[in-house]
């Protein structure tokens, strides 16, 4: 079923909910979905605009006049630390005649100051001057749009919406998983960007499934054990949890994954093995970093961490990965990587960045192949919704909780 550009945005809801009725269930979505514009801008509402969003590590800004950017379709946000040292989150927008002010991912100021008429803000986004306008102008009506903003473990929430989602489940989750590994004073190491030619969504299915993993990943197949089925695996995951516990480390799984209309964030943490041997994720599985938090040796362990709708926390004892999908158009998104480390480890002594950064290069290099592939293919006029394997379930669960989201 096709929807029509012209089509007013009550009719492209209603289709929308047509084709979610129609959905097969733990298949591949409509084609619709994936490529229509109507979609991805109802993806936007009912998505983008209603949940919370990983921006990033607060490290990022550390000092007072440090921003950086969270940019996604036509949005851009300000992510800014104040004078008072709070971080804060503004649309990127001045309120004159809507230029952006922010033209760069990151930045340092002292004043924001429009490149276009030279209206100036403070750093708590209030307006400090605007050039010959009238003596009954009032500046007070006309700061920086507020956003929403949150930091768990230092990691920087947003959310555009009106009222936000409540974090208390989230946040509570986020803080026993990785209040272990230090994350609130880690820094950043290294970030990554890839444009990817493809639905947002078919990148996140694919960064949600292990059963490309074999074929498509030979380089985190030799150490992750989460390549094979959960039963196959669970001696090797029982083996973990014994040598967590052994180093007084306690670090929690937890299933949280709610709708929206729960009034709630969704989140989901598990724990899996990485194969005999193996201490982290690098190219020969020794250590990359010193090691972060809690943690005075090595558990063989990784902890992972889906946040709905498109973010993820991976973290090994001594470094952590963020990945973000973010959508820009309905067939391009954006794939972020952030690496941590602890807060006070130095590059070239205490870490290789090649080694650190290595394995979710290759990874995530490839997985851009792969989803552009997908995107190709699922635009094709032959292509229909296909079954998931029984290997993906959260692959199946994601589309569950995505379809509930749009209907």
């Amino acid at each position: 079923m096709s929807i029509h550009t012209s089509a007013a945005p009550e009719t492209v809801a209603a289709r929308i909910a047509d084709i979610v009725r129609r959905q097969p269930k733990a298949h591949s979505l409509h084609q619709a979905l994936y490529d229509s514009p109507e979609a991805f801008q109802h993806d936007m509402e009912r998505i983008f605009l209603r949940h919370w969003i990983l921006a990033g590590h607060e490290s990022s800004a550390p000092n007072p006049g440090d921003w950086f950017l969270h940019e996604m379709a036509e949005e851009s946000i300000i992510i800014m630390r104040g004078k008072d040292g709070r971080l804060r989150a503004f649309v990127n927008v001045c309120r004159h005649r809507g230029s952006r002010i922010c033209r760069t991912a990151t930045g340092h100021a002292s004043v924001l100051v429009c490149p276009y008429h030279a209206w100036s803000y403070e750093l708590d986004g209030s307006l400090r001057a605007a050039r010959h306008m009238p003596a009954d102008f009032d500046k007070s009506s006309h700061g920086l749009k507020p956003i929403h903003l949150e930091v768990i473990e230092g990691l920087v929430f947003i959310s555009l919406a009106e009222k936000p989602l409540s974090l208390d489940a989230a946040r509570s989750a986020i803080s026993a998983a990785y209040g272990a590994y230090g994350w609130g004073s880690a820094k950043v190491a290294q970030r990554e960007t890839y444009v990817v030619a493809a639905n947002w969504k078919l990148a996140v299915e694919n960064y949600l499934e292990c059963y490309h993993c074999t074929p498509a990943h030979p380089e985190y197949s030799k150490l992750h054990a989460l390549e094979r089925p959960l039963e196959e695996i669970a001696d090797l995951n029982a083996a973990m949890e014994a040598r967590s516990r052994a180093l007084g480390v306690k670090v929690p799984g937890i299933d949280h994954r709610v709708a929206s209309s729960t009034g709630e964030a969704s989140v989901f943490t598990f724990r899996y093995a990485l194969y005999d041997g193996v201490k982290t994720g690098a190219p020969d599985g020794k250590p990359v970093a010193p090691l972060m938090g809690d943690f005075g040796d090595y558990d063989g362990g990784v902890t992972s961490t889906h946040f709905a709708p498109s973010s993820f926390f991976i973290a090994y004892p001594d470094h952590g990965v963020l990945y973000r999908f973010l959508p820009l158009a309905p067939k391009s998104s954006i794939l972020e990587l952030v690496w941590l480390v602890r807060g006070d480890a130095r590059e070239s002594e205490d870490y290789d960045l090649d080694k650190l950064t290595w394995l979710w290069k290759v990874t995530s290099e490839a997985d851009k192949r792969i989803t552009e592939d997908a995107q190709k293919g699922v635009s094709s006029r032959f292509y229909e919704p296909g079954p998931y394997s029984p290997t993906e379930p959260n692959a199946i669960a994601w589309i569950a909780w995505y379809l509930s989201e749009i209907a």
